[in-house]
């Protein structure tokens, strides 16, 4: 595929290429229904528990993974991917959640899916391409320590009244609350977790999390009989009877178009909609926007990968947008195209976007027949699900990997990132990883940038400039040609090898030439096409007796002499 074509923006892209330009057989409508039931086992116990750790009841969570899923997989430009909440948002969503209510964090969400469609209008899809290994390693490796940090109090089944914000003082109240570690609950987490980890050496087709979370939930029932409770979905969390009741769990009913300003604020009171609210959360929104984006985007990437295919990024970031827009109308959250879901998606056999829209309406099946059931799963175990999603986003191989064979400057961006992600915020890591990262790989180029000597005879100094003269080299390179040029009455510039002249390297050109003392002249060969041009813009014209410019070295050389 061209990347013209890629940039386009296409409507429906995935969905029309994938069903209507390839002929849609039944055999693929049976391998994509086997696929979207495979993924959709997965999505139902960790979209609950996603809801959960980004502080909202895990009804939310279904909301998000059905509504989502259906309007991100029809209106994308990515065929395989399968969009839901994901762990990546977690860290920006709780402290909205926390701060602002359900409603707040539904309008953050809705404003961040029109940052997205301005992104795809915008043809921003490309950019991700800019944006270092080392950063993208960094932050989301930042966001699984702190997903996991955030587990530590259900899997132990900790009392803690309040839990701080910043990341130390996390660590310290979880400290402090070990001495009210709860073994049941420490039992069914670590029980959960050990076949979380073995059950793929098994190599069985099914997904793990389903037998993992039924071993934690029989295991509760065994702790019953010794009238040992543990936190449940059902003990903590409940919903309102329309008889004015409240029932434990989770609602069985479909989402329900709701206004997601009339929802409950902050500490269960009215929301208010208000301009200073909506510039509250702008910046929380924007932090939503940007890491769907990356994550969409790279997910889109991978299973290009995977399967030979090719996305539309622009399209991908307006349908990931539409899906944001529209899921708040019915309770859902921040949803992103999710890799692990997604990937699981294209080895189950998907072919189309049709296993994405059958693994939502799984969910939505799920949450009319099998509510009553979900009520009954420990904390303890979705904490423990938590936790392996955490481990297998960090990419620890990869980490480990670039701090034992990258350059020193990565390894520091990547490391800054991750501290900055983990102490303070995911949009700082991002905007101090990216600059840092430019600024040194500037430093790096600007480096390459060097002066070779090819002859120095009868008043003559003949040198070639290798590499880019730009602001961040060229200042060096014509302070080093004004001392290695004392003695000689003519220097001549072979610049075949200098891609790149921008305005830095222009004004330092100039004022080379401006102190160029009399009667001293300089002579510049084999000018390429793009440093040309910057000089016919800038009008630099030759200077009688001062400045020479020649098509070839040995036309410039034969003038001289002569």
């Amino acid at each position: 595929m061209k990347t013209h074509e890629i940039n386009r923006i296409r409507p429906f892209s995935a969905l029309i290429d994938a069903c209507w330009r390839e002929p849609y057989t039944l055999q693929r409508l049976l391998k994509d229904a086997i696929a979207g039931v495979t993924v959709g086992i997965i999505a139902i116990p960790l979209a609950m528990a996603l809801a959960i750790a980004s502080g909202v009841p895990p009804q939310y969570g279904l909301y998000t993974a059905a509504v989502a899923g259906i309007v991100i997989a029809v209106s994308g430009g990515s065929r395989y991917s399968v969009s839901g909440p994901t762990a990546a948002f977690v860290v920006i969503l709780y402290p909205v959640s926390q701060q602002f209510g359900l409603a707040g964090l539904l309008i953050a969400t809705l404003l961040s899916g029109l940052f997205l469609v301005i992104m795809g209008l915008a043809r921003f899809g490309r950019l991700i391409e800019y944006i270092p290994l080392s950063v993208t390693l960094g932050f989301t490796s930042g966001i699984a320590i702190t997903i996991g940090t955030m587990q530590i109090k259900d899997f132990f089944g900790l009392q803690l009244e309040q839990v701080p914000e910043n990341y130390v003082g996390k660590l310290l109240a979880l400290l402090q609350a070990l001495p009210t570690l709860d073994v049941g609950d420490t039992l069914i987490g670590a029980v959960t977790l050990l076949i979380l980890i073995f059950w793929p050496k098994l190599g069985l087709r099914v997904p793990g999390h389903l037998p993992a979370l039924l071993a934690g939930t029989a295991l509760m029932g065994a702790l019953a009989l010794f009238d040992h409770p543990v936190a449940t979905i059902g003990s903590r969390f409940s919903y309102l009877l329309a008889d004015g009741g409240r029932g434990q769990g989770i609602p069985p009913i479909l989402p329900q178009l709701v206004l997601p300003w009339e929802l409950p604020g902050g500490d269960g009171k009215p929301f208010s909609l208000s301009w200073h609210t909506l510039s509250a959360l702008l910046p929380a929104a924007f932090s939503m926007a940007m890491l769907g984006a990356i994550e969409s985007l790279l997910c889109a990437v991978v299973l290009d990968g995977m399967t030979g295919k090719k996305h539309h990024s622009n399209t991908e970031l307006i349908g990931q947008g539409a899906g944001n827009i529209i899921a708040p109308f019915f309770g859902g959250i921040t949803a992103t195209a999710a890799i692990a879901r997604s990937a699981a998606n294209v080895r189950a056999g998907a072919t189309s976007p049709v296993s994405a829209v059958i693994h939502a309406l799984l969910v939505l099946l799920a949450l009319l027949v099998l509510a009553p059931w979900l009520s009954y799963l420990p904390l303890a175990a979705m904490a423990s699900l938590l936790l392996m999603v955490a481990w297998n986003m960090s990419e620890a191989h990869k980490v480990v990997y670039l701090l034992r064979r990258a350059p020193k400057d990565d390894i520091l961006v990547m490391l800054l990132c991750m501290s900055l992600t983990v102490l303070f915020d995911m949009v700082i890591a991002i905007t101090v990883g990216i600059v840092l990262a430019s600024l040194l790989f500037m430093r790096r180029i600007a480096r390459m940038t060097r002066l070779s000597e090819l002859s120095a005879d009868r008043g003559r100094l003949v040198l070639r400039v290798n590499g880019p003269l730009f602001f961040a080299a060229a200042e060096r390179i014509f302070t080093e040609l004004l001392a290695r040029s004392e003695g000689y009455q003519v220097i001549v510039l072979q610049w075949d090898a200098v891609p790149v002249l921008d305005a830095g390297g222009l004004s330092a050109l100039q004022r080379f030439i401006d102190e160029l003392p009399a009667g001293k002249r300089l002579a510049i060969t084999d000018i390429p096409f793009q440093p040309l041009k910057t000089l016919a813009r800038a009008r630099v014209q030759p200077i009688e007796g001062k400045l020479h410019f020649y098509p070839t070295l040995p036309e410039a050389l034969a003038a001289l002499d002569g």
